[in-house]
C-alpha cells in the first residue's frame, strides 16, 4: 500500500512564498508508485487547509498557490495531520515551521515527520544561540554580537561601537529567519541604523556578523539520523549587484547565482567540509536533513562555519537535492530516503518506555 504523506507547506513567515515553490517541487518529484502526496497548506494568516490543489510555483516571484475551490479549512490543527496520514512531510521555511513549533505539534500528535526534532529545529532556527552552541563544540565562527530590540531603541550608540570593533563590512541578519530575508550589507555607521530597522521588521532579535574577506559562500548538504552522511560540497557564485546571497540573488534573478557542483576546492578541503558539516549536525542534535553553509575566506582559505538549514530549500534550483545528485542520489530517491528515515527515527522512539511499570 502507499504511504500516505502529509506534506505542509506556506506558513506565516516571511518564506511564506519560498515554502510553495519548495513543495511544488516536492510534488513533482515524489514517487508516486510508493507515496500519496495529501497537500496541506498553512495560509498566512495561520488558517490550515486540508485538501488543498497542489501547489505550483515557478519562483518565489511567480507563486500559483492553492486556492480556495473545494478545500476544507481546518480550525484544529491535528484534524488536518490525522485522518490516516502515515507520515508528514513539513516544507515550512522560517518561524512558525521550522523552529520547533510544527514539530511540537507532529510529537503530540505521535505521527512520524521528516526533518529535526523540536531542540534540533529550535537551535538551528536561532542564528544567535546556534552560534553558542557550535563555539561550545570548538566549530570555527565568525565574530558576531546580538542585538535585541529593546537594545536597539534604548542604547544604540553602544550597539554601534559594538558592531564597529568587528569591522566592516558586516552583515545585519534577523536572527530567527532564513533565505536571506531581511539580511543587509552594511559597510559604514552611516548606513547601520536602516539595515537594524529592517532586520527587526522580522525580528526581536538579530545577529551582526563581521564579513569574510573575499567570501566564497560554500554549502554541504547532510542526510542521515544517527549516522549522517555529507554530500560533496557546492559553491554559490553570487553576480547579482547587491554582492551577496541575497533573497533577490536567490530566487528573483535568474542570473543572480550561479551553483557549482562540486565546488572547486581541494580533496582536503572538501574532506574538512564534509566533516565539520557533520559535526555540526550532530552538535545542534539534528536528525533527517539539514544543509550547512560556510564562508570561506579568500585571502588565507580559512573556513568558517556559517549556518544550519534544518528544512533546507527543495526548488528545482535548491542546493540540497543538487548537492545529493551530485553525489549519485537523485531528487525523487533523497525524498524517499527522507521518508525512511522519519518513519525509522519515530519507531525507535515509540519503543522508549513511557512509565516505570
Amino acid at each position: 500500500m502507499k504511504l500516505r504523506v502529509g506534506i505542509i507547506y506556506g506558513g506565516r513567515s516571511g518564506e511564506h512564498e519560498v515554502s510553495v515553490v519548495s513543495a511544488a517541487s516536492i510534488f513533482k518529484h515524489l514517487d508516486r508508485s510508493r507515496f500519496q502526496p495529501v497537500p496541506i497548506r498553512i495560509d498566512k494568516d495561520g488558517r490550515w487547509v486540508l485538501g488543498a490543489k497542489e501547489p505550483t510555483a515557478i519562483s518565489a516571484g511567480d507563486v500559483q498557490d492553492s486556492g480556495p475551490a473545494g478545500t476544507l479549512q481546518v480550525t484544529e490543527p491535528t484534524a488536518a495531520i490525522g485522518g490516516g496520514i502515515d507520515v508528514v512531510f513539513p516544507v515550512l521555511h522560517g518561524p512558525y515551521g521550522e523552529d520547533g513549533t510544527v514539530q511540537g505539534l507532529l510529537e503530540l500528535a505521535n505521527v512520524p515527520y521528516v526533518g529535526a526534532g523540536v531542540l534540533g529545529s529550535a537551535l538551528g532556527m536561532d542564528k544567535a544561540i546556534s552560534k553558542i552552541v557550535f563555539a561550545a563544540h570548538g566549530l570555527p565562527i565568525v565574530p558576531y554580537v546580538t542585538v535585541t530590540a529593546r537594545e536597539w531603541e534604548t542604547m544604540s550608540k553602544e550597539v554601534t561601537f559594538r558592531v564597529g570593533t568587528l569591522g566592516y563590512p558586516v552583515f545585519v541578519k534577523p536572527a530567527n529567519l532564513g533565505s536571506s530575508v531581511g539580511i543587509s550589507r552594511v559597510t559604514s555607521d552611516s548606513d547601520l541604523s536602516d539595515a537594524i530597522r529592517a532586520a527587526l521588521d522580522y525580528d526581536r532579535k538579530i545577529v551582526i556578523e563581521a564579513g569574510v574577506p573575499n567570501a566564497r559562500e560554500i554549502e554541504c548538504a547532510v542526510l542521515g539520523n544517527d549516522a549522517p552522511e555529507a554530500s560533496l560540497p557546492g559553491e554559490i557564485v553570487v553576480t547579482h549587484a547587491d554582492g551577496f546571497y541575497s533573497y533577490d540573488a536567490k530566487y528573483l534573478d535568474p542570473n543572480g547565482a550561479t551553483p557549482q557542483i562540486p565546488a572547486d576546492l581541494t580533496p582536503e578541503m572538501i574532506d574538512r567540509v564534509r566533516r565539520l558539516s557533520v559535526e555540526a549536525f550532530r552538535a545542534l542534535d539534528l536528525s533527517g536533513m539539514a544543509r550547512v553553509d560556510f564562508f570561506l575566506d579568500g585571502r588565507d582559505g580559512a573556513l568558517y562555519l556559517n549556518e544550519v538549514n534544518t528544512i533546507p530549500g527543495f526548488t528545482a534550483i535548491s542546493m540540497y537535492p543538487k548537492m545529493w545528485e551530485a553525489t549519485g542520489v537523485s531528487y525523487p530517491e533523497l525524498l524517499s530516503r527522507l521518508l525512511t528515515l522519519a518513519i525509522e527515527r519515530h519507531t525507535q522512539k515509540q519503543q522508549l518506555r513511557t512509565s516505570r511499570t
